[in-house]
């Protein structure tokens, strides 16, 4: 008598293939994941480029730009006759929360013995060195602005 095969799979075979598939997929999501040093090294770029930003605006404004950290995040303020007040209606130095980890911030001006809880940027073009440091729970990132109203993250 002449028995018949079918072909297909077999469960044992269907359930490796399953194991493999979910071995696979689970490899790709661990190195999917962010690095928490990448986010606050891109969250530091990010506020160089506001700091740069604030710099222009101060000057086309003809008034001082502030920038002040609050409790979970940062704002941008502007110098009236009646003192600082937030910058309204301007969506680019709007209050913003922190992204990348950020915990803490420290504002130095190299060769002082000043640690303003606010960095002023100024209406002329020259201002001083200062360093703006974040802080997370993987490091820290520096941010050095030289005077010239440029900023980099070191």
């Amino acid at each position: 008598m002449k028995t018949s095969r079918h072909a297909g799979f077999t469960l044992l075979e269907m359930l490796v293939v399953l194991v493999i598939a979910g071995l696979l997929v689970s490899l790709a999501s661990i190195s999917l994941t962010r690095n928490p040093r990448t986010d606050l090294n891109e969250e530091a770029q990010r506020l160089a480029l506001l700091f740069e930003s604030a710099t222009d605006e101060a000057q086309v404004r003809s008034r001082p730009i502030a920038w002040e950290p609050v409790a979970g995040g940062f704002r941008f303020d502007v110098r009236t006759q009646d003192g600082w007040r937030p910058l309204q209606r301007d969506e680019l130095l709007r209050e913003r929360r922190w992204e990348g980890g950020v915990t803490d911030v420290s504002i130095d001006y190299p060769g002082s013995d000043l640690h303003p809880d606010r960095l002023v940027f100024g209406v002329e073009s020259i201002g001083a060195a200062v360093t703006v440091t974040l802080y997370s729970a993987v490091g820290r990132a520096t941010i050095v602005g030289t005077g010239n109203g440029r900023y980099e993250v070191r």
